[in-house]
């Protein structure tokens, strides 16, 4: 009999798809991480203020929208990967969209 397997794991954390998705366009809006990413709302907005709490993010609000500024230097907080910043992890999975942090 055929074994089965999960499917449901992935590499990379929702809080990582979030940084992806906010270099990619720092003036994206809660709803758009959270369709691009494909979580919820409240979701996005715990993982970005998750983010902003632990110096990750810088939110700015620009008239009622929010602008957001990666801190790229930033270790990432996984081990083995501590010796690792932020801004490699987004030159390995960001795409030409998060070459500018």
């Amino acid at each position: 009999m055929a074994e089965t397997r999960r499917h449901n794991w992935t590499f990379l954390t929702n809080h990582a798809a979030v940084l992806v998705c906010i270099a990619g366009n720092p003036d994206s809006r809660i709803e758009d991480i959270a369709g691009t990413v494909g979580i919820s709302r409240r979701a996005a907005q715990m993982i970005v203020g998750d983010l902003v709490a632990d110096g990750y993010l810088e939110r700015r609000r620009i008239g009622r929208r929010n602008q957001y500024r990666i801190h790229a230097d930033m270790p990432l907080r996984r081990k083995p990967f501590q010796d690792q910043d932020v801004r490699g992890l987004l030159a390995l999975i960001g795409g030409p969209n998060a070459s500018h942090v």
